[in-house]
């Protein structure tokens, strides 16, 4: 009798933690994500002013006792998760279980391995938790128009990149001819570097030219940047509407068979009729 008491009380205890830790239909559950995050928050905030040599230098040791306060905290709702969860093993092996686990890796590694910078990029990955607190997977439909996109342009985009390639070589060529090396351009890589940064941006400074010619020709190659920016954007523009509007398709009313509404509408906006929602 006392062991089924004692059974039942603990099935309670992890039905109440599973409500609070993975559900958010509760004021603790909503209370448990709001400190979850703020704790994501601040951990991350310590690993940024970690690397301020200043920072670390006068608060360096307050920051390792915050961050090894955050790994325990992280680590008992990780143990907590694994206790309550319905299925652990899946838990563990699933995306953010492993997420879950490396964000409290690093300070476990650190006792090992001191000083290892790896760990640095580890706990960057804590900001993936915030996904899942804020149940960001709704949007995955967005995120889908958006990679159906991406990989409809690709090919426009690779023959796009293969034509800008072309150019920065032969503007490179040129550049290494008319400067030469008395003016930064001591080999064709190093002219690339700056026709690719010419390009992309108004150079560094670190390479300028010193010639007319080469003065005329940088110019150049600062107006053509402008020009080239808008091409890729203008394809991937493309191609997110005509994804839009075959997902608006989709959308079929099965009442008086009219296509195109939102992805998000709940009734047919021509005859009342009430849509299917997309799996």
């Amino acid at each position: 009798m006392y062991q089924e008491k004692s059974s039942d009380n603990g099935s309670s205890i992890r039905h109440l933690l599973r409500r609070i830790i993975f559900g958010t239909d509760t004021k603790l559950g909503r209370y448990f994500d709001i400190a979850l995050i703020v704790c994501i928050i601040l951990s991350v905030a310590l690993v940024f002013l970690d690397t301020v040599a200043s920072i670390h230098e006068r608060y360096g040791e307050i920051i390792n006792i915050l961050e090894w306060g955050f790994t325990i905290i992280f680590t008992l709702e990780y143990l907590l998760r694994l206790y309550c969860s319905a299925h652990p093993l899946r838990y563990a092996r699933s995306f953010y279980g492993v997420v879950d686990l490396l964000s409290v890796m690093p300070s476990y590694l650190a006792i090992f391995f001191p000083g290892a910078s790896f760990t640095l990029v580890i706990r960057i990955l804590r900001l993936f938790r915030i996904f899942r607190v804020l149940k960001l997977l709704r949007y995955l439909s967005e995120g889908n128009v958006l990679l159906r996109a991406m990989l409809q342009s690709g090919r426009k985009v690779f023959i796009f990149f293969f034509s800008v390639s072309l150019i920065v070589m032969v503007l490179s060529a040129v550049m290494y001819v008319v400067e030469g090396p008395e003016n930064g351009f001591t080999s064709i890589p190093k002219s690339i570097y700056w026709t690719i940064v010419t390009i992309t941006t108004v150079g560094y400074g670190d390479i300028t030219p010193g010639t007319n010619l080469g003065q005329a020709i940088a110019a150049l190659t600062m107006l053509l940047g402008y020009s080239i920016i808008a091409i890729p954007t203008g394809i991937l523009t493309a191609e997110i509407s005509q994804e839009i509007s075959r997902s608006k398709d989709l959308r079929r009313c099965s009442n008086c068979l009219k296509n195109g509404h939102e992805n998000d509408a709940l009734f047919c906006d021509h005859c009342g009729g009430e849509l299917e929602r997309e799996l």
